[in-house]
């Protein structure tokens, strides 16, 4: 496959995978679609099969993000959001920091002790341990995006398969 044809497959891919959680997070008027949620798509399309697309590897590591965020939050943010910049030497903008670090180095350390390595679920821990989506039915939405995410990204390679015989080119 020629690199403009992987550029353009890669790139038409993600956004039919994003396309599918936009539709129910338009449907549905809950945050389906959050900015980790695109570095995973890319990873899916571009490496579409093998170790860096196993589903206990990218739901795992969101799912670990998604908690370790919510509980640095609870432990340190609780009741404060990064909507707009805290002002200097705040005590809010401090909590916040301390949620963010804590939460970078439970997702971290989760992440390795479970091998789930999947770097866009740092961007998670961070999205829900600065106050952005941080209830439990908003992790919960989290995860469940990432497992439709990984579903479809399966559907398509397995009926690809079967149609033609062979895996989608790319990755492993």
């Amino acid at each position: 496959m020629t690199p403009g044809r992987r550029r353009l497959g890669t790139s038409l891919y993600a956004g039919v995978l994003f396309t599918v959680l936009g539709a129910v997070a338009w449907a549905s008027g809950r945050p389906f679609v959050f900015p980790s949620l695109g570095p995973s798509a890319f990873v899916l399309a571009f490496e579409r099969r093998g170790d860096r697309t196993a589903t206990y590897r990218v739901v795992g590591s969101h799912l670990i993000g998604g908690v370790a965020g919510l509980l640095a939050y609870t432990l340190f943010g609780a009741g404060v959001t990064l909507t707009s910049t805290p002002p200097a030497l705040s005590t809010a903008g401090l909590r916040l920091v301390g949620s963010g670090v804590c939460s970078i180095v439970l997702t971290s350390w989760g992440m390795i002790a479970t091998d789930t390595n999947h770097a866009p679920a740092c961007a998670t821990t961070l999205i829900v341990s600065l106050g952005l989506l941080s209830t439990p039915r908003q992790v919960a939405i989290i995860v469940t995006s990432v497992v439709v995410l990984v579903e479809v990204h399966g559907v398509v390679v397995g009926g690809f398969r079967r149609l033609v015989g062979a895996s989608p080119v790319g990755g492993v």
